[in-house]
């Protein structure tokens, strides 16, 4: 469904910009089936890692006055941004999904704590979390994410406490040991936010905007070493992934499982429209790259010389994921990757 989303979304900018699409393909390498529709033949292939928008002038000289590559360059750049827009639109439109079934909402302000809370012993009743580890707070998931990210479960914490800006140093987690792995909990109890519209619309744009933020910054944590290879999932992960979230959830009612996999789906949706906008060869970004280059210089990046960039980013993003898939494998395998 992801897939389909994003390849709609070239698919239906390409349409309306008047780009001849020749094939629409959901899945890659040997065609399972297909049927053609008008101008375009629609195909399901054998590989699920992925689809295609096939373009007429995408990657060869067309002298189709519908050809992508004689199109305006301002239309272009619609067309390719269009697919990643629509995974973050899609990711919207879930969170807005589950923001709507619940009775009220998590504010960033602490209202009382449980016995024996660890974090008592620093924060206080009426704190409003602003940052932690420098990394800024908006909403009760930026909480979860910053303090679930920590290191050595002791970030440092700033607060806003009587309308100043109070920086509270490390402040200790809760931790227990779970399976052999040490585990953070949250010991406090923040204040809730009742449902009206305006906090449905405020929490759903929220934490759409907070998952971006998680996305960008654990790509940023990924090249700075913060996360190392083998906290990285590919598609058979990702799938163990959501067998274990759906387990969970199932223990309690079948709601809670199919949110929880909505949840994931959430995040692997905005992920790919995130990923994909990266200046990467042969990512939607990289293209978007060369066309901003286009429209700077006002005459295009030679075709052959594009082309090999993005055949040689193609060739190591398959190798990447290889690696990374193969690597799934093996944790589940023997528990621990060889990362």
């Amino acid at each position: 469904m992801i897939i389909i989303v994003h390849e709609g979304g070239h698919f239906v900018a390409a349409k309306l910009s008047g780009v001849k699409v020749n094939e629409f393909a959901i899945g890659m390498g040997p065609k399972l089936f297909s049927f053609t529709r008008g101008e375009t033949k629609y195909s399901l292939r054998l590989l699920p890692i992925g689809g295609y928008c096939a373009m007429e002038g995408e990657d060869e000289e067309s002298d189709s006055p519908r050809a992508f590559g004689n199109k305006p360059t301002w239309k272009r750049i619609i067309i390719v941004a269009a697919g990643a827009i629509m995974n973050i639109v899609l990711g919207l439109l879930m969170t807005l999904a589950m923001v709507l079934q619940q009775p009220y909402y998590a504010s960033t302000t602490i209202a009382d704590f449980p016995e024996n809370s660890v974090t008592a012993n620093y924060l206080k009743e009426g704190d409003r979390f602003e940052s932690i580890d420098g990394y800024a707070v908006w909403n009760s998931r930026d909480i979860i994410f910053a303090m679930g990210t920590s290191k050595d479960y002791s970030p440092d914490i700033k607060v806003n406490r009587d309308g100043k800006t109070v920086d509270l140093g490390n402040v200790p987690l809760y931790t227990y040991e779970k399976d052999g792995k040490t585990v953070m909990a949250v010991d406090f109890v923040v204040e809730r936010v009742d449902k009206s519209f305006l906090s449905v619309c405020g929490e759903t744009i929220g934490q759409t905007v907070s998952t971006v933020r998680l996305v960008w910054s654990s790509l940023i944590g990924i090249i700075t070493g913060k996360f190392g290879f083998n906290e990285m999932s590919g598609p058979v992960g990702i799938a163990s992934a959501i067998t274990t979230v759906a387990s969970e959830g199932l223990q309690s009612g079948f709601l809670d499982a199919f949110n929880n996999i909505l949840n994931v789906m959430m995040i692997i949706t905005i992920n790919l429209g995130i990923f994909n906008l990266l200046p990467i060869p042969a990512l939607d970004g990289g293209r978007l790259l060369f066309l901003l280059i286009e429209l700077v210089r006002r005459k295009p990046v030679p075709a052959k010389y594009e082309g090999l960039i993005h055949g040689v980013g193609f060739a190591l993003l398959m190798v990447f994921m290889l690696a990374v898939t193969f690597n799934d494998i093996v944790r589940l395998v023997t528990g621990s990757g060889f990362g």
